[in-house]
């Protein structure tokens, strides 16, 4: 499966800004599911300078500066992507009730000295918005018994989270404390990520949060609307002895062929879309965002869902 995936970023400011700095996980990332075939990026007015590193995580990152006045700023970034047939076979093939206990997975994380469980471990640490609690800990306990197998109980807590909290974009906001999104049960797709990501951590189990974007389809005999695909963010956990697994708490599903990885980190601050500071531009801004996902090749094992929350 190859996607093209254009995501711009329009914002609108009521005093000039003279001097902006920024970071953006924009650019998607190399996995073992997909390869980005090419990127580019497009800032408007010209940037000053604008350059690609690879971060801490392995993603890909891009810092640019304007250093002109200027009353607008706009991010244009296209990029086309293969999505393997490897992924499509997450929660098809797998038999999640199979493999390693979430007691053996604590005892392994715990002892083992092999490098994938040691780079795994720094997951489990509090990062600047998820922190362990006994909160977080109570809820997710009743998934989790010491001879369950760790996927097993990691979808169902997954297919909980879908059936007891309400997506809701007006809820909250990227600011929303995760004490008050538990105790309300409403939030967004961020929300419900870092809410997994919490619950894990909690009971001393690796997990990270995951960007990306969603394929979102019209109903049958509609046409798709420029902009209606979405930004959207699920989580991973890490099994010892059998790796990293991805599960979608806002759709109850297990990522396959149309989820598109940006990048990957602690919580939501690690992968903003765009963050840095600016001088002057007034007291308000406007941001509009538009993102579009589209297939140019489809591969026989696609299986389109129309219902999914973004």
């Amino acid at each position: 499966m190859i996607y093209t995936v254009r995501h711009v970023t329009h914002y609108e400011y009521q005093k000039p800004v003279s001097l902006c700095y920024n970071l953006a996980h924009l650019l998607l990332r190399d996995t073992d599911y997909q390869s980005c075939l090419n990127s580019t990026v497009q800032v408007t007015p010209f940037q000053t300078t604008g350059h690609r590193r690879i971060d801490y995580f392995g993603n890909q990152a891009y810092y640019f500066s304007l250093e002109q006045p200027h009353r607008e700023l706009i991010v244009d970034v296209q990029t086309e992507i293969r999505i393997h047939e490897s992924k499509y076979a997450h929660e098809m093939d797998l038999n999640l009730d199979l493999g390693t206990t979430c007691g053996e997975a604590l005892v392994s994380l715990q002892q083992s000295r092999d490098m994938a469980v040691l780079e795994a471990r720094e997951f489990i640490l509090d990062s600047p918005m998820i922190r362990a609690s006994a909160s977080l800990r109570e809820y997710a306990r009743a998934s989790f018994s010491r001879d369950r197998p760790l996927l097993s109980a990691v979808r169902e807590l997954t297919h909980r989270i879908y059936e007891e909290f309400t997506y809701d974009p007006a809820s909250t906001s990227i600011a929303t404390p995760l004490a008050e999104v538990l105790r309300q049960k409403r939030g967004v797709c961020q929300d419900f990520a870092h809410l997994a990501i919490g619950c894990l951590r909690s009971l001393g189990f690796p997990a990270r949060y995951i960007s990306g974007y969603l394929e979102t389809l019209p109903p049958p005999g509609e046409v798709k609307l420029v902009g209606s695909d979405a930004s959207h963010a699920w989580f991973a956990v890490f099994s010892p002895g059998e790796g990293w697994f991805e599960f979608d708490p806002t759709n109850d599903n297990m990522p396959a062929e149309h989820h598109i990885t940006t990048a990957w980190g602690r919580d939501y601050g690690d992968v903003s879309p765009i963050k840095g500071v600016f001088f002057d531009g007034g007291k308000s801004q406007k941001l509009k965002v538009s993102v579009d996902v589209n297939r140019i090749e489809t591969s026989k094992f696609s299986n389109p869902v129309s219902n999914t929350r973004g």
